[in-house]
Order: C-alpha cells, then structure tokens, then sequence
C-alpha cells in the first residue's frame, strides 16, 4: 500500500557530500582523487548531483572541485583541431565564433544540451563520463573524430593516455575510464576546406528535449561533387552511440543527390534496431532517422548546414565569467565557513555541501527564488553566479565560496516593473527565475528578437501558461535599457 505520506523521489536522501576538497593542479586533483577512494571529480556537476541524489542512500563521497584549476576552462587553437580543457563548457562552445566556423556539429548539439543556465555550468569532459547514449554531444564528436586526453596517478607516476572519443565507450553509460582517471582535454578535428559537417535532432519538444534521435554526420567531397568519405554516428538508439557503416558504403564514390540521400538514409534506418523507452518507440525511431538524415545530407548538398543557426544565440553570460577562476581557501565540508557576496553584500555560514540553492535560503534569508523541480529543469532557482545565470539546485554552496551571487532580491532593473506593467505575473513562483534570466540577457543583448527571448528563457518554465505577456514584459524592459544608453 502506498503512504498517504510517500515523497517524490527528489525529495529522497541520496550519498551525502563528506566534503568538497579543492585542488589548484591537476596533479593535486589526480592525487586527491588516487588518494580518496570513491572520491569524484565535480566541474558543473548537473549530472553528478542528480546522480548522487537519485542513487538512493549510500556512503559519503568527497567531491574534488575541477573549477579551481587555472586554465581547466580554456579552449586552445592547435592549428588542425581545437584542444578543450576539461572544464570547458557547452555555452563557452556557443560562444566561440572560430570553434563554431571550423566544427559546426560540435556547436549545434552545445545549443541543443538542457538550457543556457545548464549550458553555463555543464562541460562537454561531463557530457562524455555521464556516457547516457542520448547526451548530444557525443555523436558529435565522434563524427568528427575526435579523442580524449586521460591522466591518472598510478604508482606514484602520472599516466597519460589519448583514446578516440568512438572507443570511449563500453556499454550503456559505461566507459573505458579507470578509477580516479580525468578526462583533461578533448581534441577536436577542424573540419578541412573539402569537408562538410552537420549534427541533428529529434526531440518531443523544441527546447530541454532529451534526443529521440540525434546525428552527427561529416562528409569529404572531391573537387567534382563526389563523397571520398563519410562519417555517421547515431544516438538515443543503442545502448551507446554507435558509428553507422552502412551509412558510409552507400555515399562513398557517389554524389549527393536525391537517390544517394534516400539510399543511404535507408541504410542507415535499416542498420540499427532502435529502442523503444519512454520517448519514443522503436518504429517511431526508425522512421525519425530516414527523415532526419534525408534532411540533414540535403543541407550537406546545398551547403546550408549552419542555416538554422540561431542569429547571436544568448548564453546569459560572458567571456570573463565562464574563464574566471575562484580563488581557494582549503577543503571545505558542512562545519566550514564560506562566505559569498550576495546581492552586494558578503554573507557567511556554514553548510559548504548543501545546494546553493539552500544555502542562500537558510544561511542568507534570501526566500525569493524557489525549489521547483530539484532537477535543473524548471528554472525557478536561476540565480546569477558571477553574473552568469545558472540553476541553482544544482550548484554546491562551496563552488560559491568567494564569488559573486545575485537573487532577485537584488536585481534594480527595469525588468522588474515591466512585469507587473504587461501582467507577466500569475501565481508568481517562477517569476523570480524569470526576472534573473530576463535581467541578464538584457545586460548581454539591449535588443533582442522573439527568438533570441525564446531561447534566453527556454530555461524557464511557467506553469500558469504566461509566456507571451513574459515575452511582453521583456520587450518593454528592453525599451527602456536601450533609452538608458542613449
């Protein structure tokens, strides 16, 4: 029988935090994490938090903050690819014009992953450990074969190996990293001047979509139009995203026409045996595939691959944020002090493990942003981390330790009036996620597009069904930016 007083599952206790220990190097990280058994490495952390709460009861974990090492945000230009640090993030991708010229898949499915608060926070090092056969990257990557740097401690030496992104992986979220191994760097391809690339998706809904089906595919054409070689990976249809040969053999020596698109777009769909879960059934996926790659290798024909390339995509935050480093202070757990400037104004306390989220509601008494969902879906809890926004539920109050931290308390903007002006406010429990995010993409966009206001808020959920006056409201807000800078 179920009791009348059964919690959601996110309202369970998971693995509790030990604590949170915070490395300057990645040599101090390895040996924290060589030292520490079960002790796992954190640099977003939107999928290890969910992952240790839905795990159910367990030992205490210590976590090692990657987000304190000088340069584990930076993205390098190698001449022939592009060397990502392990903290890169899917927005710094967005943002990156040359990333996005030289290896568009990649930059399509970073567009595609959570929201622009998750986006803030998520790394592409996260994307590959979590190894969920439906996180869009992957097949992105693996299309433009790219490989992973892993370094660990190993009797007493660093060891350091390269190993291809399509080898990566070993099963159903499982991959080929030993315990206590980092992913430091993704090497990623430059696609080349006879080389065209292209990733898809198929999804249930236009934004925070899981992948149905998701594509990434890359094609080498001769100076005449034919297809030297091609490259298709495929995920949200295995257990793991898996390269399609078939796909392959049916372009290569071929041009890309109509016949070529439908023959190995029916290759491709009769290669696999889709799965069938909660999203989708099997057949649903097979006939998606043959649609989505029939479209997909028709922009490759027509070279309109980046035409639906959003114009200046917002990621509510900036160049100097995602690259800041937090200065450190030691290992922290629930007894240490952290103190956080908060709306203008440093606060301390302890209770370093809880949730960001928690820590300014009990340690701050800042009550205005709320728990929605636990999960970093419905955006209520966004808050701005050195002016970044980001899902609050899903950032530890350590990684805030010595930063800066903005609630809707103390937002003074014209958001805020434009708001009760075009009665953008029902029940009002989502409406400080809104204000936060709205406020931010104002202060990087003064005058965005229905589109770029879709995207900016994607992140943020009304259940009262309020988006159009939001939409209004931010409009009217922008008005009056834009007349302050004149």
């Amino acid at each position: 029988m179920t009791s009348a007083f059964s919690v959601h599952d996110v309202q369970r206790s998971g693995r509790p935090i030990d604590r949170v220990a915070r490395p300057t190097t990645i040599d101090d990280a390895l040996d924290l994490l060589a030292s520490n058994h079960g002790a796992r490495p954190i640099a977003g952390g939107t999928d290890l938090l969910l992952d240790l709460q839905r795990g159910g009861p367990g030992d205490p974990v210590t976590l090692v903050d990657m987000t304190t090492i000088e340069g584990f945000r930076t993205i390098t230009d190698a001449t022939t690819h592009w060397a990502l640090a392990g903290g890169v993030t899917h927005n710094q991708v967005v943002r990156h014009h040359d990333v996005r010229a030289t290896a568009l898949p990649l930059a399509q499915a970073c567009l595609e992953v959570g929201s622009p608060q998750l986006r803030n926070r998520a790394t592409l090092a996260g994307n590959l450990a979590t190894a969920s056969p439906a996180n869009d990257t992957i097949s992105a990557l693996m299309a433009l074969g790219a490989s992973v740097e892993l370094k660990r401690l190993l009797d007493g030496e660093t060891e350091t190996r390269v190993v291809g992104v399509a080898d990566f992986f070993t099963g159903f979220r499982e991959t080929v990293l030993h315990p206590g191994e980092l992913i430091t760097s993704i090497h990623v391809p430059k696609l080349t001047p006879t080389q065209r690339g292209i990733w898809v998706k198929l999804g249930l809904r236009r934004a925070q979509a899981i992948s149905v089906v998701h594509a990434g595919i890359v094609i080498d054409l001769t100076d005449e139009g034919v297809v030297s070689a091609a490259r298709l990976a495929m995920g949200s249809v295995a257990a793991r995203v898996v390269l399609v040969d078939e796909f392959s053999q049916s372009l290569v020596g071929r041009t890309l026409d109509d016949e070529s698109i439908a023959t190995a777009a029916a290759n491709a769909s009769g290669a696999v045996s889709p799965i069938t879960d909660g999203r989708a059934t099997a057949q649903y996926r097979s006939d998606g595939i043959d649609v989505l790659l029939r479209r997909a290798l028709a922009a490759l024909a027509s070279a309109s691959q980046a035409s639906t390339w959003p114009t200046d995509p917002p990621t509510l935050s900036d160049d100097e944020q995602l690259l800041r480093t937090a200065p450190t202070a030691g290992d922290v757990d629930d007894t240490s002090e952290i103190a956080v400037v908060l709306n203008g104004t440093r606060v301390s306390g302890s209770g370093a493990t809880r949730s960001l989220l928690d820590w300014v509601r009990d340690e701050a008494g800042a009550t205005g942003m709320k728990e929605g969902c636990a999960e970093g879906e419905c955006g209520a809890c966004t808050m701005q981390l050195d002016g970044a926004a980001v899902m609050s539920c899903l950032v530890t109050a350590a990684q805030a330790d010595r930063r800066t931290v903005t609630t809707v308390e103390g937002l003074d903007h014209p958001i805020q009036q434009a708001f009760v002006d075009d009665f953008a406010v029902q029940c009002g429990f989502c409406i400080p996620g809104f204000l936060v995010s709205g406020a931010r993409l104002l202060d990087e966009v003064d005058d965005p597009d229905d589109d770029q206001i879709r995207l900016a808020l994607s992140g943020n959920l009304c259940r009262c069904t309020g988006y159009y006056p939001i939409i209004d409201a931010v409009r009217s807000a922008a008005v009056v930016v834009r007349s302050y800078k004149q």
